[in-house]
């Protein structure tokens, strides 16, 4: 039996009720002085208890949610407050500057519902915007550029799942956000490695280096960061509301700096302009789109379908996984069997996504068990597969193991994003990936806004990753260029099991695909599915390993079959919930990676 589910009149009538109550507890702590840090709860990898949760990187912005929570905000209010914090405390990985995937089960109707809210390139775009002189770019130039930033979809995203889903106006949503923007947060180990990692790009823009190099210094771990500029723009946004930034001020400050990258004189990169525009903004939108669905050992997974290929890839890595006992597997045949199916999942990926306002997605047709079973046959269990490997055919599955299609190499995708998961008391669950892209962005701030662009555009492929196959993911006007993003919200009777999701570029799909089959097939609990070394595998020649993998014997029993293997220092960063029958909820978040998650309850003691 599942949770009662409260009507949606009940719950908006009690959130608003809260409202003075939110307002009353942010006030409280406005009378410090800026540079007086928001103190951030202790890290803890898991939580169990009663009343909703929240699991994200940070503690700051996971303490954020569960305070809408336990004011009688719903998942989807917790959601937008949690991701509006992890722009002023992860801003290398998502912002305002930047877009994302929003998926989300309602309880009451048990129904799952998703918003694309990913960025878009320029109307002016075509096949040859990385070209140059009939070239393409180097992929360090093009990031680094106004070239690569696409029209922002985070905020359109944040509004519209507050306008369908939400209980709170967009104003309560930031506020929380613009205290610690104004007041600060300390900084840890992983951000001064991050801003490191970007050190000289960010030293070439004179705002960029203001905000996160101040006196050229790197940031000190222990000391408090703050960004006066995101808490006003916070505050124009949430006051104006979306009209500030696809009509207003913060929009035409986003062009100018896309048109005109402010570069310091000293620099000796050359920064390309780009061409968004003010029309490119007022005209973007979010898509609802119908979430992907596979029905796996008895539970219903469900996922975001293109332009992002997490749910298809994930959809069929599933569907041909099905027909083996992965349970009673060894664990080298259990590994062997993920990357085979990922390996076979990613070749077709390449050929038939990508946005579907743009090509024919034959979404249905991978995510079919007719069309899996096609491809499972190419799994031997003392064989390797040789990549690239030729795609199959969606539309004549019949001929998938014989198909002697060509090979299309997976091109490249940033490593960096972040990812939230929530859920309430009265079982609504949100599952939320949002990024701008690599580690950093572009590395352009907007002067005066306190926050980075993305560089997505450089997801989409340069130029055909084969000329004898057609590509789906050239840049084209007005385009989604094709994401991994992959939220996950897994059904067992139409009500929620758990949820997964993870930031980490095209191995968030193996990522996430790893953890549910970890704690499904192999039986762990969710937190160590999550903790678990991981394995990621793209229709590439070498298999991804951390160094859990890379130094276990397992590693030598799969090179006996003929596996190659590259190290990878870390792969993924996710997050998850689950629903205990009891009707506890347990958030669970990484021990160690990206410096460990942060995994809260509301009640953690029992029901209030």
């Amino acid at each position: 039996m599942g949770p009662a589910a409260g009507s949606t009149t009940r719950r908006r009538i009690t959130a608003l009720a809260a409202t003075g109550a939110v307002l009353a507890t942010l006030a409280a702590g406005t009378p410090a002085a800026a540079g007086t840090p928001v103190a951030a709860p202790v890290k803890s990898p898991v939580a169990v208890g009663y009343g909703g949760a929240v699991s994200s990187v940070d503690a700051n912005a996971s303490a954020v949610g569960i305070d809408v929570l336990r004011h009688g905000g719903n998942a989807v209010d917790a959601a937008v407050a949690t991701a509006a914090a992890l722009g002023v405390t992860q801003p290398y990985s998502a912002g305002i500057g930047g877009g994302g995937y929003f998926v989300y089960y309602d309880a009451r109707t048990h129904r799952i519902s998703t918003i694309d809210g990913r960025e878009t390139a320029p109307r002016t775009a075509n096949s040859g915007l990385f070209l140059e002189n009939g070239k393409p770019l180097p992929f360090d130039q093009a990031v680094t550029s106004g070239l690569s930033v696409g029209t922002p979809g985070t905020p359109a995203t944040w509004q519209a799942a507050l306008d369908r889903w939400g209980t709170r106006s967009l104003a309560q949503s930031l506020a929380p956000a613009e205290r610690i923007a104004e007041r600060g947060f300390t900084v840890d180990q992983t951000f001064r490695q991050q801003t490191a990692a970007n050190q000289a790009r960010f030293a070439d823009f004179p705002a960029t280096a203001k905000l996160f190099l101040p006196g050229g210094k790197l940031p000190v771990v222990g000391s408090t960061f703050t960004n006066p500029d995101l808490a006003r723009t916070y505050r124009e946004l949430g006051r104006r509301g979306l009209g500030a930034l696809y009509r207003g001020d913060i929009g035409a400050d986003i062009v100018s700096t896309v048109h005109h990258p402010p570069v310091s004189p000293t620099a000796t990169r050359k920064v390309r302009p780009g061409d968004l525009s003010a029309a490119d903004l007022a005209a973007y939108g979010v898509r609802y789109r119908q979430p992907t669905h596979v029905a796996y050992r008895g539970l219903d997974v469900y996922g975001i379908a293109p332009s992002s290929s997490g749910g298809t890839t994930m959809g069929e890595a599933l569907n041909i996984l099905q027909r083996y006992d992965l349970a009673g597997m060894s664990p080298a045949q259990y590994l062997h069997h993920f990357i085979e199916a990922s390996r076979i999942a990613f070749a077709d990926r390449g050929r038939w996504v990508g946005d579907p306002a743009y090509v024919n997605v034959p979404t249905r047709g991978l995510t079919s068990r007719r069309f899996a079973d096609s491809r499972a046959c190419l799994i031997k269990s003392d064989a390797v597969l040789t990549s690239p490997l030729p795609p199959g055919d969606p539309y004549h599955p019949s001929h998938g193991c014989d198909h002697g299609g060509t090979a299309e190499p997976t091109t490249y995708e940033g490593q960096n994003t972040t990812n939230l998961t929530v859920a309430d008391r009265w079982g609504d669950v949100v599952e939320y990936t949002l990024t701008i892209e690599q580690t950093g962005g572009s590395g352009i701030v907007v002067p005066g806004r306190g926050f980075l662009l993305n560089n997505e555009l450089t997801d989409f492929d340069f130029t055909p990753a084969n000329p004898a196959v057609p590509d789906p993911n050239l840049p084209g006007p007005g385009k989604r260029p094709r994401s991994s993003i992959s939220p996950t919200i897994v059904l067992k009777d139409g009500w929620p099991d758990f949820a997964i999701g993870s930031p980490g570029g095209a191995t968030i799909i193996t990522t996430v695909l790893q953890v549910l089959l970890g704690h499904v097939d192999r039986g762990l609990p969710l937190v160590d599915a999550i903790a678990a070394p991981r394995a990621s595998q793209r229709n590439a020649a070498n298999t991804e390993l951390e160094p859990g993998l890379y130094n276990s014997p397992l590693r030598g029993e799969l090179e006996k079959i003929g596996h190659h293997f590259t190290l990878n220092p870390e792969i993924g960063a996710a997050t998850g919930v689950q629903r205990l029958p009891d009707g506890r909820w347990v958030a669970a978040a990484e021990t160690v990676r990206r410096g460990g998650g942060s995994a809260m309850v509301v009640w953690p003691s029992g029901k209030p």
